[in-house]
């Protein structure tokens, strides 16, 4: 198939793409930057500069492909776009991140009609969104939590959706290269657990994510998907277990009040609040098989630190 990546040098698309290849696929694959060509090449894609908020950029850059499918993997969450994270800052932040969930998915939408695309694959994500009613893991069938991070996520699903397409609601990523600002915070002991720490996440490695990918684009599935691991858990579990991992002292605890005055409303109820995701459907529906199917043994995988029990 001829597969065209928006957003080929984040974190998804350097893990995809090569997925793809290797699978006999014939990429091409688009960065905002001219510098990051040669990086595309090497990955084994044909390498396109691409401004996804810009109509016109889309629309060459898809016609230039003629794809058999197009695969959305287009944020705005690197440094270079977006700063450092700033939770009292998250609607800055995640700015251009929700622009290309709404303008950006448009812009997507109408090269595929224009070109004859007939199959759009998005990134969604689903870490730790999960309405906060009932219980601590959410289905497909669940409505998402709006927070400043996420609040273009409805508009970019209910299209993909209405256009046939599918949906990837991504975990919260880790591997190499997909969580380097978390786990700093964790070493310095500047991610804590909050009151109870009750909120549950839901954590994927980008590898499985990206074989996930492969295969809705191989089978031309339709509809949402959680791409999530096995293992949804409450903070209180997965936070000192990263911290053991990374050879860090173990998390402080901080009152809820107190988070809430320093870092804001969004992440005190993403910690307290959260809640997970079941990944049955895109196991059943899919076939999608995990290399990490838990952060417990994936974490200690990708992470050096003591001896474990």
């Amino acid at each position: 198939m001829r597969v065209f990546v928006a957003g080929g040098t984040g974190v998804i698309g350097q893990r995809l793409v090569p997925q793809l290849v290797a699978r006999g696929h014939q990429v091409t694959a688009t960065t905002t930057s001219a510098a990051k060509l040669g990086l595309l090449e090497q990955l084994g894609a044909e390498a396109v500069v691409m401004d996804g908020l810009d109509a016109a950029s889309v629309g060459e850059a898809v016609a230039e492909a003629r794809p058999d499918t197009i695969v959305n993997q287009m944020t705005g969450l690197s440094h270079a776009h977006a700063g450092k994270p700033n939770l009292r800052r998250s609607d800055r932040f995640f700015a251009t991140t929700n622009r290309l969930r709404s303008e950006g998915i448009d812009h997507l939408l109408a090269a595929a009609e224009a070109t004859g695309v007939d199959h759009v694959v998005t990134q969604s994500h689903a870490s730790m969104n999960g309405r906060r009613q009932g219980g601590w893991v959410k289905t497909e069938e669940d409505p998402l939590e709006v927070i400043e991070g996420t609040k273009a996520i409805n508009h970019l699903e209910d299209v993909v959706v209405s256009a046939g397409g599918a949906v990837l609601r991504y975990g919260g990523f880790y591997g190499a290269g997909a969580w380097d600002d978390q786990l700093e915070l964790v070493r310095k002991r500047l991610l804590p657990l909050v009151g109870g720490g009750t909120g549950h996440v839901s954590w994927v490695h980008v590898d499985d994510a990206a074989s996930a990918t492969v295969l809705a684009v191989e089978q031309m599935a339709r509809g949402v998907f959680n791409i999530v691991d096995d293992d949804p858990a409450p903070s209180s579990e997965w936070l000192p277990y990263l911290a053991q991992c990374v050879g860090a002292k173990p998390p402080r605890r901080v009152p809820a009040w107190l988070v809430r005055l320093l870092a804001g409303e969004m992440t005190v109820g993403m910690l307290t609040e959260g809640r997970g995701f079941s990944n049955a459907k895109a196991k059943r529906e899919l076939g999608w098989e995990l290399r990490h199917p838990s952060w417990r043994q994936g974490f200690k995988a990708e992470l050096s630190g003591p001896v474990f029990a």
